[in-house]
């Protein structure tokens, strides 16, 4: 059944070099949809990566957090964030931010969002991290965590990785990430390899 409004979807990309599939996420998003209404949040470390002009879709970070607020009613740029979207999907999630976001720190704009989601919409999650950093135990209790508050977790693959470790740890691929976000946008049970 089609929905009387286009979708609203929430990237937010941090600080791991799988941040250059962006675009590709994007343009993959669009081409399912492309009535789908697209907002990306960036971590600063993310933009170490891409430069805010080379994504496709309107852009905040942490300066764009208080420019609106001045006084009690004003706009508080996290909170209409998280209700303006249908769906939040952090992709990619780095260590740092994993970390963060498991223990509840919310000191930037993407982990505000996070921290103000509303648990009854889809937060899926994309993690992107060197192998050995992914194997560490406290990744998997982090891991855990998340997918105890109810987010989804879109599994990292093995691949040979940018800085030529080949192993678990890769952002799993951009159309992947663009069928589990439709697929739970629409509330089709799926099960990600």
């Amino acid at each position: 059944m089609a929905s009387s409004r286009p979708k609203n979807i929430l990237i937010g990309a941090t600080g791991s070099v799988a941040t250059i599939k962006l675009p590709n996420i994007i343009h993959e998003l669009k081409l399912k949809d492309p009535s789908v209404n697209i907002r990306v949040v960036v971590t600063s470390k993310a933009l170490q990566f891409i430069s805010r002009d080379c994504i496709p879709a309107e852009v905040y970070q942490d300066e764009n957090e208080w420019q609106l607020w001045k006084q009690r009613g004003d706009p508080v740029l996290h909170i209409d964030l998280a209700k303006w979207a249908d769906i939040f999907v952090i992709a990619p999630l780095d260590a740092n931010t994993l970390g963060k976001i498991s223990s509840g720190m919310c000191d930037n704009l993407l982990t505000c969002v996070a921290r103000a989601w509303d648990l009854q919409k889809p937060l899926l999650f994309c993690p992107a991290m060197n192998t050995k950093m992914y194997l560490h135990p406290i990744t998997r209790k982090q891991i855990a965590d998340l997918r105890e508050f109810g987010y989804i977790e879109i599994r990292a693959i093995s691949k040979t990785l940018m800085c030529g470790d080949t192993g678990i740890g890769g952002m799993a691929e951009y159309k992947t990430i663009a069928d589990m976000t439709y697929a739970h946008l629409n509330n089709i049970k799926v099960e990600h390899q």
